[in-house]
């Protein structure tokens, strides 16, 4: 997923989207573990992908503060 599209999206769906991945990153290790997957680089893409969607929800918590803050 681009970090475009992420970006796009507000805090509910970006929380259903960090459970989702994370989810599919269980999946993934418990499959690598038993040796049926191949491909073990999606683990390394599904972990950035939640790393990016981290980042935005800290983004976007901190641009909520700043300007409660600039109100007051």
């Amino acid at each position: 997923m681009d970090y475009s599209d992420i970006k796009l999206k507000n805090e509910k769906d970006l929380r259903e989207l960090l459970n989702e991945i994370r989810e599919q990153l269980r999946e993934l290790r418990f499959k690598v573990g038993e040796k049926q997957v191949k491909n073990v680089r999606t683990i390394r893409e599904l972990k950035k992908t939640v790393a990016r969607v981290l980042t935005l929800l800290n983004q976007k918590r901190i641009s909520k503060k700043l300007t409660v803050e600039v109100k007051k």
